[in-house]
């Protein structure tokens, strides 16, 4: 589904992520991760087309880099804390890019979007407002319209980010429906532990010190076969930070 290689990523003189290559199969939950300062939401930018790497190349579905102009999206994105629009209803968040993209007559983005609000468990939420909605339920909706065009692959920035325990763990079952049930590969940034482990198929994990991709493969067998402290540090919450007496 996603091929990278040999990319540099940063602004101006400041690089982040240097000579890294990945592949993300079809199907796959593939999880970006690392410690605060990595790399990993300018990673996704970058991914999904807002930024334009340093050096090396991206691929989604073999076509070529990706391109956010000029055409309809060929994946969706749910950005941090959803960045739904707060002046639009659920419903219009929803509808937004398929008005922006698409001829379709208003009947059929309607039913698009009770469709898409449907799927992600928010039947009957199209005439409220963001903040009308708890924290789990923005993000449902921000999924929702990252799903508005039938995509089959999606991009989640820090999905349970926020939330409460009971919240992210419904969360994660939701991207394990969808991933289950439509085949959806999912890629998600996160730093939580738990997601990563209840969701999360393979992972690579940043390095801010060497920038680079100092680990990658199985959650659970990183965290149990690590020989790296870096990676076992992060997979079993250590601390590098000597304890008082």
């Amino acid at each position: 589904m996603i091929t990278v290689q040999d990319l540099s990523i940063g602004y101006g003189t400041t690089v982040l992520l240097r000579g890294a290559s990945f592949e993300v199969a079809r199907g796959d939950i593939f999880v970006i991760l690392g410690g605060s300062g990595c790399g990993k939401s300018t990673l996704l930018r970058h991914l999904i087309g807002l930024e334009d790497p340093l050096a090396g190349s991206i691929r989604i579905s073999g076509i070529g880099a990706p391109r956010l102009e000029g055409a309809a999206p060929r994946y969706g994105v749910m950005f941090q804390s959803g960045a739904l629009f707060s002046s639009m209803t659920v419903g219009e968040n929803v509808a937004f890019a398929l008005q922006e993209w698409t001829h379709l007559p208003i009947d059929a983005v309607s039913a698009i979007v009770r469709a898409k609000l449907a799927l992600v468990g928010l039947e009957g939420a199209e005439d409220k407002l963001p903040a009308e909605l708890s924290g789990g339920m923005r993000k449902r909706a921000a999924i929702a319209r990252a799903m508005a065009f039938e995509p089959n692959l999606i991009f989640l920035d820090e999905p349970s980010a926020g939330l409460d325990p009971v919240s992210a763990a419904e969360l994660d079952e939701l991207i394990l429906t969808l991933n289950a049930n439509l085949g959806l590969t999912v890629v998600m940034v996160t730093h939580e532990l738990e997601s990563i482990f209840k969701v999360g198929k393979h992972c690579i994990m940043l390095d801010r010190e060497t920038r680079s991709i100092i680990a990658r493969g199985e959650p659970q067998k990183l965290r149990s076969e690590t020989d790296d402290p870096r990676v076992r540090q992060f997979f079993n919450r250590e601390t590098s930070v000597p304890q008082w007496q």
